[in-house]
């Protein structure tokens, strides 16, 4: 497995374990999110490394999102419910933000929030976020 995967694999495993929130990667928005809420964690871009030589070793600040959502409750709210989520998955990243040795830091951005409205379904609200997984490689498709 290469170092990318196991970095998002490690990174997965950490809010699945972190949340009661159901948490799913790179999947497409369900019709129905759960009571419990909904996280999904798309791979993001890795972007272009700074590299150094001898050995040569790349050095990624891999841009990950995390997109959060709570179904709206019968009058309308729900902004707690996600404000909660949204306290969880920092704990979750704060807890171990070295991903067990795999990656540098971890740095998350600040959420960007929202509501959307799913066609046949009821209206959620939904948080996105970027967290910045910097790591180490010598070979970015087998290290």
């Amino acid at each position: 497995m290469s170092k990318r995967e196991s970095v998002l694999a490690a990174l997965d495993q950490t809010l699945r374990a972190g949340l009661s929130a159901v948490v799913r990667r790179n999947e497409v928005l369900p019709e129905k999110v759960p009571a419990e809420g909904l996280v999904i964690l798309r791979d993001g871009d890795p972007g272009e490394p700074d590299v150094t030589l001898n050995p040569r070793t790349e050095f990624y600040s891999h841009r990950v999102e995390i997109e959060a959502y709570v179904p709206r409750d019968a009058i309308g709210g729900g902004e707690a419910a996600l404000d909660a989520l949204l306290g969880d998955i920092g704990a979750a990243l704060k807890a171990d933000p070295s991903l067990s040795g795999l990656a540098e830091n971890l740095t998350p951005s600040a959420p960007e929030t929202g509501a959307l409205a799913i066609e046949g379904g009821a209206p959620v609200l939904n948080a996105r976020l970027v967290v910045t997984v910097e790591y180490l490689v010598s070979d970015p498709l087998a290290d």
